[in-house]
């Protein structure tokens, strides 16, 4: 009997983690404008090429001349290598500027759709939603 409830212990401990592992990946439309596209300018404190989403932390200066932190959500590290990057594409302290869909919250995140260095140097090629 106490192995039988060790087991169905186990079981639910594993049914609770798969949820919220399913509940990570998420829509794109569900999170992000499709019809909009916004730039941020600021420079880079952290990339994270990391599942289920990398991540890019900028710090943006704000019109006001205030600091602002914004996040870009990149692809999956699988994807990104595809399309060119590796993780050393990014490093904190370089400037660069990312393109993408804005979240619906009106929080200050996007999904990347392209970054470009201060050079003008575009990092591998822009993500496209309806291909990826």
């Amino acid at each position: 009997m106490r192995r039988l409830c060790f087991i169905n212990g186990f079981v639910l401990v594993l049914a609770c983690l798969a949820a919220d592992l399913a509940q990570a990946h998420h829509s794109f439309a569900v999170f992000f404008q499709t019809d909009k596209t916004i730039a941020v300018t600021g420079v880079v404190t952290e990339f994270r090429f990391s599942n289920p989403h990398g991540l890019i932390k900028l710090e943006v200066t704000a019109k006001d001349g205030s600091t602002e932190a914004w996040a870009a959500e990149t692809n999956s590290p699988s994807i990104l290598v595809r399309r060119g990057w590796s993780k050393a594409s990014l490093t904190p302290g370089e400037k660069v500027t990312v393109e993408g869909w804005p979240a619906r919250d009106g929080s200050r995140y996007l999904r990347m759709q392209k970054v470009t260095r201060a050079s003008g140097e575009v990092i591998g090629k822009p993500f496209d939603p309806n291909a990826d």
